[in-house]
């Protein structure tokens, strides 16, 4: 937590104003009573009305600068607890999108939402009373505790007696809950995976119907969130009814050995009145540090899950030297590739890879689903790096070039096209924002995609819903095929991107394709033939290993199960060659 409280350092006016305006308000507060004894026993026993005017107006002013000085502590104090986490979470953004997607795959997603949002909010919430519960109470304490030694040093005992034994019930109180907090957070977790999954997935729900299911499940994740929670707040709760307790019998025992000394006129009636004022801001003020030691052992645990994201160092980096001219023509070899998302846990995806692409190729890959073919692509613009073994561009292993100049000349059309709020075109210049509208127009016709865009009644400037839920699968891919067309590539990966277009729309795309890609390095995963056959070379894989390349011909001729692809597709047997 003290590493989080740098981000207060730039705030450091109003978060040191607010304390001191907060001192201003406890500082009146522990003035009341004293002037308040003074009206009792030199006002209304001697029957003095000028000084019960004279006391009572300086009570009123005392009142009006403590209100002064907590309206200002309150201001200044949500400033700089606002300013803070919105440092905070600009950072942890920051620091996300530097993750690897296997840093991004042991957080997971839900987890990330909830540290951006929740957890911040819990050591925000945590500052703000910091700066103003925390400075509040035990200085109240602190000033309660000497001025009720300085009325009755005697009575004063009660107080050295109910002070500890509160201590001592706010310590177990915490022992009890902190623990609890870890899993009220993971469960949060929980219930945010399982509510981002369901809103991703619900059109699939619907399609199944599944709704009770989905329903069920999240009941489940929210039902043992609440339970939890419950019984955290149940153990919290306890505290308020000990503390009235212990409070009243406190009172009890000043009106029962202080009252004895006011009969026996030794005790001013007044000065009891005002201990026992002091008695119970003492007591609220110990309790009020208690329920904040509670606000801060939930803020410590999400502090420890804010902090563990941003100490994650993702293992895919730049170089501190990076090579940044050897990259030309976009020649890629693989040797001896062997990759695993989890070295030493479990077993390799990728075993033993070695192939080259050479510029102007275009690489095909096929294999059943779960052979390892989109994990192979992806460590091409690092967003994996390879277990074991190496990848060349242009003779250059990936790993020392700068990443984001390698990824700069790649484009990449993921397996699910994601597209993102806004407009067609500012979707389709994503990877490029300074591109002109002429070179848009020309990504989208290359992708096929103009005539639909331009028969939307806003074009271009169409506004597209969450991940493009307006457009069809076929129009995303397209759209997501654009946007890889404009950077102008010399590595171009389609990552099963045309599975939603119909063929004939399919066809044209990849006559444009040939043009724009020529002298530059092509790879295209499909689970169609058709859309393969005219490939340099074709890439089998079979449970991560390459169990056979060369050309649609050669394939046909000596692999079985391109063979068997070709005949499931095409409905009948592979024709003789030969």
């Amino acid at each position: 937590m003290l590493k989080l409280f740098s981000y207060l350092r730039p705030h450091w006016a109003a978060a040191l104003l607010a304390p001191l305006l907060m001192l201003l308000e406890v500082a009146m507060d522990l003035l009341q009573p004293i002037l308040m004894a003074s009206i009792i026993d030199k006002g209304v026993k001697q029957n003095d009305l000028s000084h019960i005017q004279s006391i009572g107006f300086m009570m009123v002013c005392a009142a009006m600068i403590g209100l002064i000085g907590g309206v200002g502590c309150t201001i200044f104090s949500s400033i700089a607890s606002q300013r803070f986490g919105a440092d905070l979470r600009d950072d942890l953004f920051r620091k996300v999108q530097t993750l690897s997607f296997r840093n991004l795959d042991e957080l997971s997603t839900g987890s990330l939402i909830t540290r951006l949002t929740n957890d911040i909010v819990q050591i925000q919430t945590m500052i703000q009373m910091l700066l103003r519960v925390f400075v509040r109470s035990p200085l109240l304490a602190i000033g309660s505790i000497i001025m009720a030694i300085i009325i009755s040093p005697k009575l004063a005992i009660i107080l050295a007696l109910a002070v500890p034994l509160l201590f001592i019930i706010m310590f177990l109180l915490i022992r009890a809950t902190l623990p609890l907090f870890s899993v009220i957070q993971q469960k949060l977790d929980k219930v945010n995976s399982v509510l981002k999954e369901n809103l991703a997935g619900i059109r699939v729900s619907k399609a199944f119907v599944r709704r009770d299911y989905e329903n069920r499940r999240f009941n489940n994740a929210n039902e043992d969130f609440t339970q939890v929670s419950v019984k955290t707040q149940r153990i919290v709760a306890i505290n308020m009814p000990i503390l009235t307790m212990i409070l009243n019998i406190s009172i009890v025992a000043v009106l029962w050995f202080g009252g004895k000394d006011a009969i026996d006129g030794s005790f001013e009636v007044g000065n009891l009145i005002a201990f026992i004022n002091y008695v119970t801001q003492v007591l609220f003020s110990v309790s009020s540090v208690a329920m904040m030691l509670v606000r801060i052992s939930t803020a410590k645990v999400s502090a420890d899950r804010i902090q563990e994201v941003l100490s994650t160092e993702s293992e895919i980096k730049t170089p501190i030297f990076p090579e940044r001219d050897a990259y030309h023509h976009g020649e890629v070899t693989f040797d001896q590739v062997n990759f695993s998302y989890q070295p030493g846990i479990l077993e390799p995806v990728l075993r033993n890879l070695n192939f080259t692409a050479r510029p102007g190729q275009t690489i095909a890959i096929m294999g059943a689903t779960g052979a390892g073919k989109s994990s192979l692509v992806s460590l091409i613009p690092r967003l994996y790096d390879v277990s074991e073994g190496r990848i060349l561009i242009d003779g250059t292993d990936v790993r020392s070039y700068d990443l984001s100049a390698l990824r700069g000349l790649i484009g990449i059309v993921l397996q699910e096209s994601i597209l993102f709020s806004g407009t067609i075109a500012e979707n389709i210049r994503y990877g490029k924002p300074e591109a002109s509208d002429e070179e848009v127009i020309a990504a989208a016709k290359a992708a096929q995609a103009h005539e639909f865009i331009t028969a939307m009644p806003d074009g271009y400037e169409t506004k597209l819903g969450q991940r493009g839920i307006n457009l069809s699968g076929g129009q995303k891919q397209r759209i997501a095929i654009a946007r890889a067309l404009l950077l102008r590539p010399s590595i171009l990966i389609l990552d099963d991107s045309t599975s939603a277009i119909d063929m004939g729309t399919e066809f044209k795309l990849q006559k444009e394709l040939a043009q724009l890609m020529h002298g530059r390095t092509c790879f295209l995963i499909a689970q169609r033939i058709s859309s393969v056959i005219d490939a340099d070379k074709i890439l089998i894989l079979d449970e991560g290993n390459i169990v056979a390349e060369g050309t649609h011909q050669e394939l046909l001729s000596s692999c079985e199960i391109y063979q068997d692809i070709y005949e499931s597709q095409f409905g009948k047997e592979v024709p003789s060659y030969g």
